[in-house]
């Protein structure tokens, strides 16, 4: 059975980060083939078209490369998935952060927080 999407987000937009957090977690190597549109489609129970929106939308911003005949590829450029990746942290802590501070956190309170929870994360 396919991972449930977010009704209030585009199933695309979706897809295209579950792909990139496979690149980061290296689930999906560099220069790795993708699956073909159909057999994403299947995979995720959605139609081809959203797929292709999806595989598209990553060409346009550089992480994966169409190569005719072949399919789809993810990125050799080491500069684009650098810059993905630090995209990926950036909105995540932004969205921490702004969580954090409308429960009333302070941005010690947070740092603190973070602190203990890696360090027991550790031990």
């Amino acid at each position: 059975m396919a991972q449930p999407f977010n009704p209030s987000v585009p199933i695309y937009l979706q897809l295209c980060e579950r792909i990139k957090n496979r690149i980061i977690r290296g689930e999906i190597g560099i220069g790795e083939r993708l699956p073909s549109v159909r057999e994403l489609a299947i995979d995720v129970e959605v139609n081809p078209n959203t797929v292709q929106r999806a595989y598209r939308e990553l060409e346009e911003t550089g992480i994966v490369e169409k190569k005719r005949g072949q399919g789809t590829f993810v990125t050799e450029n080491p500069a684009v998935l650098q810059r993905m990746r630090e995209e990926l942290k950036t909105r995540h802590i932004m969205l921490f952060v702004s969580e954090m501070r409308e429960m009333g956190y302070t941005e010690l309170e947070m740092l603190d927080g973070l602190k203990d929870f890696l360090t027991d994360k550790e031990e």
